[in-house]
């Protein structure tokens, strides 16, 4: 009886697996570089090379397994399992994936957008707790996220939607996005987006603070510096950027709950390891911002999966196979 199931978390560094319960333990996880030369033409041999390895290693049975469900960067066509655009994989053109996969595993495979697939886990087993509206949003190196509403992502007529990073939240004096646009949530509340607003603010900035005495010497200053400071530290300076920060997201987080009224809105990601502290700037703008019957009901949550979250919400993909 197939009781098992396979996530796969692709990423431009490493590519994440692991072999899930079907009610979602990890009951083994592993990990191999990705190996993006020459157009990245070796990344799904490798994948079918593992799964393979591991199955044999195990002695594992493809009888046992539901499916495989993969989270990738880039732009997915979930009904013929393609990936085009996925720049740090360098596949710029189409790729077909989830048809080779499929067929030299013998086994269903489903695909879907790398954000959308950790805000699945999260929902799943997560902070989410298994509702079926729950706003995923991860904040690191730019800002991505997930919208599951009665149970089901959201993909939009192109597949573009959750693509909250892209948000405006300050229109006529924002920084500039890789978008083309000024002013995107990505721009202030990513891991760069808030060491962008320390430089801007440290210029105007006439008091004491270890933060922009550091910036003014031209030392490489990091969002967890900021966040240290403003807490530990109690630096003026740094609670100003993060208040700051906390204001854009909370903004951001009310207007995505006045739209969608989930049940949470979970903050992850890098960025997110400022926990509790953060998490309470940023429900105190959203409580300013949002919709009062959305105030009372729609709660802001940190993430708890950490970096399983892909694998998790990946395999929750081929439960879709089941039917379950």
């Amino acid at each position: 009886m197939a009781n098992k199931i396979i996530g796969i978390d692709l990423g431009g560094t490493s590519i994440k697996f692991g072999i899930l319960t079907l009610d979602g333990k990890v009951q083994d996880k592993w990990s191999i570089p990705t190996n993006i030369l020459e157009d990245g033409k070796h990344i799904v041999p490798d994948i079918i090379a593992s799964i393979h390895h591991r199955l044999d290693l195990y002695q594992l049975d493809k009888s046992e397994f539901v499916g495989i469900g993969m989270g990738t960067p880039g732009t997915v066509d979930i009904e013929k399992g393609t990936v085009r655009a996925a720049f740090n994989l360098n596949w710029e053109n189409t790729q077909e994936v989830g048809p080779v996969i499929s067929k030299a595993i013998g086994l269903p495979f489903v695909l879907d957008n790398d954000a959308n697939v950790a805000a699945l886990g999260e929902a799943w087993v997560g902070a989410g707790e298994n509702n079926p509206d729950v706003v995923f949003i991860t904040l690191g190196t730019g800002v991505g996220g997930g919208i599951i509403s009665a149970g089901a992502l959201v993909h939009g007529v192109a597949g573009a939607a959750g693509e909250i990073g892209h948000i405006c939240v300050e229109p006529d004096d924002g920084f500039a996005c890789t978008c083309g646009n000024f002013g995107c949530l990505e721009t202030l509340t990513s891991a760069t987006g808030i060491v962008r607003l320390a430089n801007k603010f440290a210029e105007e900035y006439e008091g004491d603070s270890k933060i922009k005495a550091a910036i003014d010497n031209g030392e490489l200053v990091t969002s967890k510096d900021i966040f240290v400071a403003a807490q530990e530290d109690s630096d003026a300076f740094a609670l100003r950027v993060v208040d700051r920060f906390a204001y854009y997201l909370g903004f951001a987080c009310a207007n995505l709950g006045s739209t969608l009224n989930p049940d949470s809105i979970v903050i992850g990601g890098g960025v997110s390891a400022a926990g509790e502290f953060l998490r309470e700037k940023v429900d105190a703008y959203f409580k300013k911002y949002a919709f009062s019957t959305v105030r009372n009901t729609t709660k802001i949550k940190l993430a708890v999966l950490g970096n399983d979250a892909g694998i998790i919400g990946a395999a929750s993909l081929a439960l879709k196979i089941k039917g379950e």
